[in-house]
């Protein structure tokens, strides 16, 4: 009775918990456009939605959807075979042993009247799914100790999940071995169930019970003869078999019976299996209760993520549905690091300490800026930097297999960190690109405003000079010269003799009927400039910042500048000034 009620307490504080984290997706805001967007009208628009949804064609895709994508994952298969293995064995092993098993007195007693644990195939079926979680299992350690696939963390959420489910299956499976050999919870048994008076019978019966299904007796020991063994099967048969089967079905729990039978008899002494039946209901009433607030709660917004965007189009869904999916996708994340793999710029995580720069770490973030959470000025920084890093190449988003639009998810926030007042550099840099064509989505000033603020924060940092200024011996850096020159990506400046050349190729300089005006200087006057040593007078420059990184002017330069690889570290020097990080001489 205290286990079923408490199975009934975790399961209500399991649905509310689903209640809760399902009204997040409606209450939290994930970009500036979602920000006027109230908690009713996304609720109604994705009422609207689901109904119009299954009243239309696109309730097939939604069922081709749900077996391929969610059922059989096959988005996961062609990533990886390994990880689709894991994950298989995992979601089909975990959510079979919580209906059949967990809720077995709601879901598998409705559905088999005659259920009891310890019949077939309930009996075997139990150990050939947890036989699945611990595979999946095992496949997750290996991936992380053994295999160490680069860009794969393991945070908290991580290792509690892990810790829990093995927590439940190593519990689950002691307990029914202990039980298995266990004279006193077989004494239980005869006495509940067993219309035996007489000792004879009885010890026959417990005689056969040693034999068959290997109880330890204190006081019984075969070999026993075979009209006993009759005797007791045929009170076996009157008593007993309609709710044991044979404990080699269960074979995961019968090795783990046959590894503790030496010491049967101490385990049953000290009650054993009462302390493991207090662990394992612990571990399922936790891991149930906390289920919607942990990593595992993807278990549901994973295949609400595969649908939507199955169905969604973000030119035509409505604003506040694309808005609610949004906060629904950062549930969805498995944090698998498929994206964090597949990323175009994973490796500069090696020389920036900045853990946002991966976009499966990005994901964190991006919840507890979703939330509302307080976070200082230098994490709101290390996210936007992180954001800005993205090179919008899209492989994040093929690759992740439960469908999360991350292109979108990273330019929304990006957008909702610039509005806070910050400067980022790379707005000015062809990194920004991707902004640009997404101009028609950004209200008025909001995108000039983040580019003039990142000028005039290089500007305090660089002090810079304008281009008609008096150039003195005071202006020269010999530090900044030594340094350009020691670079991999410009140590070529130098071999410039002013032909034009580059200025002549140059596609922005061509753009403008007055570059000296619109420019400030020109490439051939950038490299010429780095050559005397005044870069405080390159950075006050617009074609610094204006430059496509197409290439042209080196392509075309007859001394072998790389002129576009020079500007490229010119942008990083200027980055090192206002981000406080000066090169050493």
């Amino acid at each position: 009775m205290f286990f079923t009620a408490s199975l009934y307490i975790a399961l209500a504080i399991f649905v509310l918990g689903l209640i809760y984290k399902i009204s997040n997706w409606f209450r939290y805001k994930v970009g500036a456009e979602a920000a006027g967007m109230s908690f009713t009208r996304r609720v109604l628009a994705a009422i609207k939605g689901i109904v119009s949804t299954i009243f239309s064609l696109k309730v097939f895709v939604l069922l081709k959807v749900f077996f391929l994508d969610v059922l059989f994952q096959v988005r996961t298969l062609r990533e990886s075979k390994l990880r689709w293995a894991m994950h298989i064995a995992l979601f089909w092993g975990f959510m079979l042993l919580f209906l059949w098993h967990g809720l077995a007195p709601i879901f598998t007693a409705t559905i088999f009247p005659d259920y009891s644990a310890t019949v077939n195939p309930f009996f075997f079926l139990r150990n050939l799914f947890g036989l699945l979680v611990i595979i999946g299992l095992a496949i997750a350690a290996y991936r992380r100790i053994v295999l160490k696939l680069p860009r794969l963390k393991t945070n908290v959420m991580d290792r509690y999940v892990l810790m829990i489910i093995a927590v439940i299956m190593i519990s689950g499976y002691l307990l029914e071995g202990t039980k298995m050999v266990s004279y006193s919870s077989y004494e239980v048994m005869v006495e509940d169930y067993a219309d035996v008076d007489d000792e004879e019978a009885l010890e026959a019966l417990e005689s056969y019970w040693v034999k068959e299904f290997r109880i330890v007796s204190p006081e019984l020991e075969g070999p026993f003869d075979e009209e006993v063994l009759e005797q007791g099967l045929e009170i076996h048969e009157e008593s007993c078999e309609a709710c044991h089967s044979k404990p080699q079905y269960a074979f995961l729990s019968y090795a783990a019976s046959r590894a503790i039978k030496p010491f049967a008899s101490v385990t049953d002494r000290v009650n054993v299996p009462g302390a493991l039946l207090y662990i394992h209901f612990m571990a399922c009433f936790i891991g149930l209760a906390y289920l919607p607030f942990s990593k595992m709660f993807h278990m549901f917004a994973s295949p609400v993520s595969l649908l939507a965007n199955a169905v969604m189009d973000p030119e035509k869904s409505d604003p506040a549905n694309i808005a609610t999916r949004q906060v629904m996708e950062l549930d969805a994340c498995t944090h698998c690091g498929s994206c964090s793999l597949r990323c175009s710029v994973g490796m500069a995580f090696e020389e920036i300490p900045n853990v946002n720069i991966l976009p499966s770490e990005k994901i964190a973030a991006v919840k507890a800026l979703a939330k509302g959470k307080a976070l200082s000025d230098q994490e709101l920084r290390d996210i936007q930097e992180g954001l800005y890093l993205c090179t919008n190449c899209h492989k994040c988003t093929v690759a992740c297999p439960v469908g999360i639009n991350l292109q979108d998810l990273w330019f929304n926030v990006r957008e909702t960190l610039l509005e806070k007042g910050y400067p980022e550099l790379l707005v000015l840099s062809p990194l920004s690109f991707y902004r640009g064509l997404k101009q028609d989505k950004i209200e008025g000033e909001h995108y000039k405003e983040p580019m003039l603020r990142a000028r005039k924060a290089v500007a305090e940092a660089c002090k810079t000079i304008e281009a008609d200024e008096t150039i003195t011996d005071a202006h020269i850096d010999s530090v900044f010269i030594k340094n350009l020159a020691l670079s991999d990506q410009g140590n070529t400046f130098s071999y410039c003799f002013t032909c034009t050349t580059c200025t002549s190729a140059c596609p922005v300089v061509r753009n403008y009927e007055n570059p000296r005006e619109a420019l400030g200087l020109v490439p051939h006057q950038i490299i010429h400039a780095a050559i005397v040593g005044v870069g405080d007078l390159i950075f006050n420059s617009n074609m610094l910042w204006d430059c496509l990184g197409c290439y042209q002017c080196q392509e075309q330069c007859p001394q072998g500048v790389r002129v576009t690889d020079v500007l490229y570290e010119l942008k990083n020097v200027a980055m090192k000034h206002v981000n406080g990080r000066p090169k050493k001489s």
